[in-house]
């Protein structure tokens, strides 16, 4: 038979986090929204740029025109449904009650 191991030896928990290391964490969150949105910025650019080619007649291929179209549609939801989600999440931490 195998003997559970005593709570005791469990090593304490280590205190919490120095501001220091929260502030960077929200400055790295803070960082991953703004290229987030940047990368979303740009999808929308480029979509825009092949349907204005493929307008003028300078887009060779009609498929790579909706290839950057779609991805463009497809960057765009998910950041509504990122927004949409965050949203929700607040206003359920703000219904709760304390």
């Amino acid at each position: 038979m195998t003997t559970i191991p005593a709570l005791t030896s469990q090593p304490p928990l280590a205190p919490t986090q120095p501001v220091s290391q929260v502030s960077q964490a929200q400055n790295t969150f803070s960082d991953y929204l703004n290229s987030t949105l940047d990368q979303v910025n740009k999808a929308q650019q480029a979509g825009d740029t092949a349907v204005q080619q493929l307008n003028t007649g300078e887009a060779k291929n009609m498929h790579e025109v909706m290839i950057a179209v779609e991805q463009a549609d497809l960057s765009l939801r998910m950041l509504v449904q990122v927004r949409n989600k965050a949203l929700q999440a607040y206003n359920d931490i703000m219904g709760m009650q304390i």
